[in-house]
């Protein structure tokens, strides 16, 4: 796994004791990889990718949306809001799901993150 830019230590310890398989890359962007995140039944692929953009000033500035890898559907078929922009991270379109919410420093850090995209994911399955 590559590490091309290095994040907090807390955010490092918090990944690790997650178990997630994770790299940091610059591609433009500095963009943080979990690998073999898996995904709620309901979904085209069981695991994958999720990116998350870490803006310079991060953990002052806020992450925000997430990318997926490969790009997810529901199994019912029913579409999913905000999710049909592609963005191009180390050459692959990736899944741009368009999610915002109000950061607050110091309380919200990558890994509060990770579990907002958990959510997404199940919302997104429930309809919401």
């Amino acid at each position: 796994m590559r590490c091309d830019f290095a994040l907090p230590e807390d955010d490092v310890e918090a990944l690790d004791a997650m178990g997630l398989k994770w790299e940091t890359v610059r591609n433009g962007q500095s963009w943080l990889l979990l690998h073999g995140f898996e995904f709620p039944n309901g979904y085209n692929h069981e695991s994958g990718s999720v990116a998350i953009q870490i803006p310079a000033n991060y953990p002052i500035a806020q992450l925000d949306m997430a990318y997926f890898l490969p790009h997810l559907s529901r199994l019912d078929g029913r579409p999913i809001r905000q999710a049909n922009v592609l963005h191009p991270i180390e050459d692959k379109q990736w899944q741009r799901w368009s999610r915002h919410y109000s950061w607050i420093p110091g309380q919200h850090n990558i890994c509060t993150h990770i579990v907002l995209v958990r959510h997404w994911l199940k919302a997104a399955l429930e309809g919401n």
